[in-house]
């Protein structure tokens, strides 16, 4: 099947340091984008969402900048898996700080994919006070 790459931005009301724990920690991100993370011993992250284990591998990590999460195991050559992209960008015009979120799954739907990122921003912006 043919995946599909979801893409936007949010703005939000915090500090890229006080926001890049909650998008690049097991704790941060266990708050507000799914049931539970755990990291592994092998240091891969352990996504649990409605009690179905998804594991993922931090690809990239920019302090304070970006981090990416690619999930293992769901293509069949293993060169082409899912992934999740959370930058996060200050606009040098306003001072407002943007997390630009990248979802590459299987999930064509851009309007689900659109309630569903909505909703959890919604939910981080109220843990940071946004």
């Amino acid at each position: 099947m043919q995946k599909f790459k979801y893409t936007d931005e949010y703005e939000l009301r915090a500090s890229p340091k006080m926001l890049f724990p909650y998008v690049s920690t097991a704790s941060g991100l266990s708050q507000w984008f799914c049931d539970k993370v755990n990291i592994r011993p092998d240091h891969t992250f352990d996504f649990v969402w409605d009690k179905e284990s998804h594991i993922a591998e931090q690809t990239s990590l920019r302090l304070n900048k970006s981090v990416k999460f690619e999930f293992l195991n769901t293509s069949e050559s293993n060169r082409d898996n899912n992934y999740i992209e959370f930058k996060i960008d200050v606009s040098d015009l306003t001072g407002s700080t943007y997390l630009r979120i990248t979802d590459y799954s299987l999930n064509a739907d851009a309007e689900e994919l659109k309630d569903l990122w909505g909703g959890l921003i919604e939910s981080l912006k109220e843990i940071v006070g946004s």
